[in-house]
């Protein structure tokens, strides 16, 4: 298993997430602030300076109030490559 940063899964969850995000109406503050986290959290796991932690996603999902499952699909396909 090779380097996740930038790899095409990791660049699949970033798009998906702030997809999730702007889908749902919502401003990087608007969701730091439900996630009791400063904007530039949510700023840099959509950049992909940092990785998202399972904990982390579970928390970003609920927050947005998005399928989880669907962002994750999304994710493995990109890292199949298909």
């Amino acid at each position: 298993m090779g380097r996740t940063l930038r790899s095409p899964g990791h660049l699949a969850l970033m798009a998906a997430l702030k997809q999730a995000r702007l889908d749902a109406g919502l401003t990087q503050t608007e969701l730091a602030n439900r996630l009791e986290r400063p904007q530039s959290f949510v700023a840099k796991y959509e950049n992909g300076e940092r990785k998202v932690e399972v904990v982390e996603f579970v928390q970003i999902v609920k927050a947005i109030g998005c399928d989880g499952r669907m962002i994750l699909d999304d994710v493995a396909r990109a890292e199949l490559g298909a």
